[in-house]
């Protein structure tokens, strides 16, 4: 039988390595190395919970005073509070930087318990930092942030036993079968050997994992080995729950499963913030939606309210003949009363309008007695996306401004 990896688990004073031949402890994270010997097996970013240094000020990084979060004309919704004004989630003034570079440049944000936020943003905006400092694996620099009522920076063992946390990478230990990993987590949570046998059989029904749950994880797909892990960070009913893209990897159907999951979650009171660069998964999951860039928030609110942010209806129309764009282009001109664009790769012709179906109407109308033909003609509202594009000029992106995390581009190993 092979040598169980051993689990690095958080308590309230303290880090305990426990592996296969000792007492559970009352871990509030699940991570796994392959051996307890740091040298031998460098930490990944999740396991510098059990690295954290309490002792190191916020403060001992300046604010660049040029550094300033700009207030642009926005306007900032904060979710609403449920009743009592309780959030589960509250940040003041949060800057995170590393050297000269600011990767977060003091940002406020408050998440009512029982909801869910999502946090978009390019390359670079810093998501995922606030995220890690958050669930108390790296320190900002400046500010002050509580989770579940607690400090991150002077409680951070009250935070972690009402957190889960899933990264980017999964975390689970390939050397054992799925079930097998879910009731040592339960074990670990202090729930006993058959309370923990029950929850993983759970689990494993809720991320359609029954017929997998007895085979090794390392013969999982990488999807399969995905809902393995967000399996993992519920087996203790976290009160918070922290997802950095949490459906990356996912099939479609897996996704939605995934979605239902978290939904039920929701309905039981648990909190969620995530991160994703799936803007329909922003728009179907989430409350409210924070858009960062370059450190600062720069959009706050729900869909529609963002949406509006970015204009009102557009018409637009695919030809059959590309030929006749020009023509088509001056007809919807004249009909929404504003300047039409066509792209000649999509056969299509775009302009905002205000009339709703009455220009779909005339310009059909037109149509028909030009001859122009159509393979669509429709009223349509700003996606998600166009709200994105226009807020950062950019599309999203997973990756962050931690130079220290292995999603950005900028981290990369040093030549030998």
């Amino acid at each position: 039988m092979p040598e169980t990896s051993a689990v690095a688990t958080l308590t309230s004073s303290e880090v305990e390595v426990v592996g296969s031949d000792t007492e559970p402890a009352n871990p509030t994270a699940h991570q796994t190395t392959d051996a307890p010997d740091p040298e031998d097996h460098p930490m990944t970013n999740d396991q510098q919970l059990a690295e954290l240094d309490s002792t190191r000020p916020f403060d001992d990084h300046p604010t660049d005073p040029e550094a300033t979060v700009v207030r642009d004309s926005t306007e900032r919704r904060a979710p609403a509070a449920p009743p009592g004004g309780d959030y589960a989630i509250v940040g003041r003034g949060l800057v995170k930087c590393y050297g000269d570079n600011f990767a977060l440049a003091g940002i406020d944000l408050e998440v009512g318990a029982g909801t869910v936020t999502a946090i978009l943003g390019p390359n670079g905006a810093g998501k995922t930092t606030a995220v890690r400092i958050l669930a108390t694996l790296t320190e900002a620099t400046e500010g002050q942030a509580t989770v579940a009522g607690f400090d991150v920076r002077t409680q951070g063992a009250e935070v972690r036993r009402r957190i889960g946390l899933a990264a980017q990478d999964a975390t689970v230990d390939h050397l054992l079968t799925g079930r097998e990993n879910l009731v040592m987590l339960g074990e670990l949570h202090q729930l006993s050997r058959r309370d923990a046998a029950v929850r993983a059989t759970e689990l494993l029904e809720q991320f359609s994992l029954t017929d997998a749950g007895d085979r090794v994880v390392s013969g999982y797909s990488g999807g399969m080995r995905r809902r393995l892990d967000l399996a993992a960070t519920l087996v203790a009913q976290p009160e918070v729950l922290f997802l950095d893209e949490p459906t990356t990897g996912l099939d479609p159907r897996a996704r939605t499963e995934l979605w239902d999951v978290l939904d039920t979650l929701v309905d039981r009171g648990t909190t969620l913030l995530l991160t994703t660069q799936y803007l329909e998964e922003a728009e179907r999951l989430a409350d409210d939606i924070i858009v960062i860039d370059h450190g600062r928030i720069i959009a706050r609110g729900d869909s529609r309210s963002l949406k509006r942010e970015v204009g009102g209806d557009y018409l637009h129309t695919v030809l059959v003949d590309a030929d006749r764009l020009d023509e088509a282009a001056q007809i919807v001109g004249a009909v929404t009363g504003s300047e039409a664009a066509a792209n000649p790769e999509s056969r299509s012709v775009t302009a905002p309008t205000t009339a709703g179906v009455g220009a779909v109407i005339d310009v059909a109308t037109k149509f028909q007695a030009a001859g122009i033909a159509v393979d669509d003609l429709s009223i349509r509202q700003p996606t998600l996306d166009d709200v994105f594009l226009t807020l950062t000029g950019s599309v999203s992106s997973d990756a962050d401004s931690d130079p220290t995390s292995p999603t950005n581009p900028q981290h990369e190993e040093t030549p030998k």
